[in-house]
């Protein structure tokens, strides 16, 4: 049983980092598609996004320690304050949105989100210590699914009110949405101690098996963001979708992906951490199936909106299933207090997958000859990754099985 006050604390810390979700999900719309009707290429709009997941690889990283050290409550509060700050910084005049001045706020929004990422992640297992695997992967999942869903709810949000109130209007009001919920967290979300021995160093010293899931995480999600990212929004504007209808798309399949990873452990109900490993295996495996096909409808041009829609959301079940397994394993497969470092060491490497695929995604649509041309290489270019994040996850299950024989 969970006790009261550690379901209150966990609901309060899923509450503040809902309310972070949905204003990262809105500003990204707001940023890609404001800046794409200015005429910015796909290029160019990959390399305002990277900023945001370079700071998201190092902030992950530091986000654990100063979480360790310094308790749990301060990088969540943190990134909320964080947030408001970039947004309130992109509710300026047109003629200040200079390309340096976006990367800067990217920067900060990138850091806000994996201070509260790392926080929030970190919290389940200190506010559920020993509970058993069974208990810990249904609150991971509903904390990281109920995430997405929101930020899912973002991406809409933030296109419809860039149609009907505009980028400089929907930036004041998410600022101070965020201010006060930032003032919120710290009046009621529970501190838990630090701890004086956390080290810098420490954030580096991991085992093999943290190691290999990192390995696999940075390709997983490499592979996702090489097509998700920036072409496909950009596929879907060539194709004359209006702003809310790329926005509603895009938010539904987030959403659709939220639900199914707060439902994984009902799905799959691993009954060790070796049925774990061997369950990412196969999901993992199984996501070049509909990559695969509908790279190539697109790419011949059969039936393509249709072959996106229907393979992109058989992608988005069996990715839902293998992410959820990723954040229930960071947390349970050890058993030690250094929960904050070893999450942020693991989002970093899950940052740096989204460099890469961000980057990948950008470049590949950028040089194409046609739209449908630049979505299918990207495609092409997820399932390269996905192999690579197969080749992590094998050793990562070898290792699990030779850790627990």
């Amino acid at each position: 049983m969970i006790s009261g006050s550690n379901l209150r604390g966990y609901l309060l810390v899923t509450l503040s980092y809902w309310a972070f979700t949905l204003s990262d999900g809105a500003l990204r719309m707001l940023v890609l598609l404001h800046l794409h009707d200015q005429g910015e290429t796909a290029w160019g709009l990959a390399l305002l996004l990277v900023p945001y997941e370079i700071a998201g690889v190092l902030t992950n990283l530091f986000g654990g320690y100063v979480g360790a050290r310094f308790g749990l409550k301060t990088p969540l509060v943190a990134g909320l304050l964080l947030q408001s700050g970039a947004c309130a910084m992109l509710a300026v005049d047109a003629a200040q949105l200079t390309i340096a001045y976006v990367m800067l706020t990217q920067i900060l929004s990138g850091v806000a989100k994996d201070l509260a990422k790392t926080s929030a992640k970190s919290y389940v297992k200190q506010l559920m210590p020993d509970k058993g695997n069974t208990l810990l992967f249904g609150l991971v999942a509903a904390m990281t699914g109920s995430k997405n869903a929101m930020k899912g709810l973002g991406f809409f949000i933030g296109g419809a009110l860039l149609a009907s109130l505009g980028f400089q209007s929907t930036n004041q009001a998410l600022a101070i949405g965020l201010l006060v919920m930032g003032f919120l967290s710290l009046l009621v979300v529970p501190g838990l101690p630090g701890r004086k021995a956390a080290s810098v160093a420490g954030l580096f010293q991991h085992d093999r098996g943290l190691l290999w899931l990192s390995f696999a995480r940075t390709f997983l999600f490499g592979s996702r963001d090489a097509w998700f990212a920036v072409s496909l929004p950009l596929y879907l504007v060539s194709r004359e979708w209006t702003h809310p209808a790329v926005s509603a798309f895009l938010a539904a399949w987030v959403i659709v992906y939220g639900v199914v990873q707060a439902m994984a452990p009902r799905m799959l109900k691993p009954t060790s951490l070796a049925a774990g490993t061997r369950a990412v295996l196969v999901t993992t495996a199984t996501l070049l199936v509909p990559l695969a096909a509908t790279g190539l409808l697109v790419w011949y041009e059969v039936q393509p909106v249709t072959a996106l829609i229907i393979g992109l959301c058989v992608y988005g079940v069996v990715f839902a299933l293998c992410s959820s397994l990723h954040s229930w394993l960071v947390v349970a497969l050890h058993s030690d207090e250094r929960t904050p470092e070893r999450v942020g060491f693991y989002y970093a490497a899950n940052a740096l997958g989204r460099v890469l695929g961000i980057l990948l995604s950008g470049w590949l649509f950028y040089r194409a000859d046609a739209p449908k041309d630049g979505l299918a290489y990207c495609m092409l270019a997820a399932s390269i990754a996905i192999v690579l994040a197969l080749f992590g996850t094998t050793w990562l299950h070898r290792h699990t099985r030779a850790r627990l024989a």
